[in-house]
């Protein structure tokens, strides 16, 4: 007989890259991980995992067991919440998925104070930059920067962000200014890699309808945004950043804006639900948390 721990134990490993990633995510052990995937497809007597390589591949059984269990869990959810509430309460598990250095900043203190204002729910937050890799079944929440390109979701417009073209004050007195986008090919530029976006290519445009793309050849490159801000205030070359992360340093002149006749494409804060999480208690209670969190707009409050 299946159990709704055996359905949260098997859809972790479904999620799962490997048996091992697995078991971070669950917080066991490998060999536990092992052992109860063991436990379970002895007693339903089917192969639910193949063990060939590192990578979890699960059986058809398996993909019938993962699909079936997630709506067997999610059914559950939704009645434990239409209980919760006739009793006036919101309550339930909530996953939440954000950016890394946005989530860090903004979402995780609102998740604290969601998690604070509602003792039945429990909540569990991720935070990467690799939103495109995680799997849609394993978050109810999340929070995106940047254009939204599946409509199937139920999005909400959180605060407005641009990006923004800029540099240190050292970099611009020893290396100038470029004139034009074009001109950013002869300039040490940093690239940040996240979302799996073409990071090279630099898209601009002017008010009065021009457009031009220029491909940069950055010297310095890494995932961490926080990484690019400091390299950029140190003088390392010239950045694309969202203004949510600069804006405290344009404020301050430890970063300059260049090119302010040209704009980068907006990068809104956005959260979205997954259509059948749509109608969740929790989850839309926790984007007004979202929402009053970015109201005003943070970054923009002294300007």
């Amino acid at each position: 007989m299946l159990t709704s721990s055996d359905l949260h134990f098997f859809a972790g490993i479904a999620r799962a890259e490997s048996l091992a990633a697995a078991a971070r995510a669950l917080g066991v052990t490998p060999p536990a991980v092992t052992q109860r995937l063991q436990d379970l497809e002895r007693r339903l007597g089917v192969r639910l995992v193949e063990r060939s390589g590192r990578r979890v591949t699960l059986t058809a059984e398996g993909e019938l067991l993962a699909a079936r269990g997630q709506e067997i869990a999610d059914d559950l959810a939704s009645l434990t919440e239409t209980l919760a509430a006739r009793r006036g309460v919101v309550a339930g598990h909530l996953r939440v998925l954000a950016p890394l250095g946005f989530g860090r900043a903004h979402v995780a203190p609102a998740a604290g104070r969601f998690f604070a204002d509602h003792a039945e729910v429990t909540l569990d937050l991720v935070l990467s930059d690799r939103m495109g890799r995680v799997a849609e079944t394993s978050w109810d929440v999340a929070v995106h920067i940047g254009e939204l390109r599946d409509s199937s979701l139920v999005a909400t417009r959180l605060a407005p962000n641009d990006r923004i073209l800029c540099a240190s004050p050292s970099f611009v007195a020893r290396y100038g200014v470029p004139d034009a986008p074009a001109d950013l090919r002869d300039f040490a530029c940093i690239a940040l890699r996240e979302n799996d976006e073409d990071v090279t290519m630099w898209r601009f445009a002017r008010d009065d309808g021009a457009a031009e793309s220029v491909r940069v050849e950055p010297r310095l490159a890494t995932n961490d945004g926080e990484v690019v801000r400091e390299w950029a205030v140190a003088g390392r070359g010239i950045i694309v950043r969202s203004e949510w992360s600069v804006a405290a340093d344009l404020r301050a002149g430890r970063l300059a804006r260049l090119l302010p006749g040209w704009r980068l494409p907006s990068a809104d804060v956005i959260a979205f639900v997954g259509p059948r999480r749509g109608r969740s208690a929790r989850a839309t209670r926790f984007v007004e948390y979202l929402r009053e969190a970015l109201t005003p707009v943070p970054w923009r409050a002294d300007s």
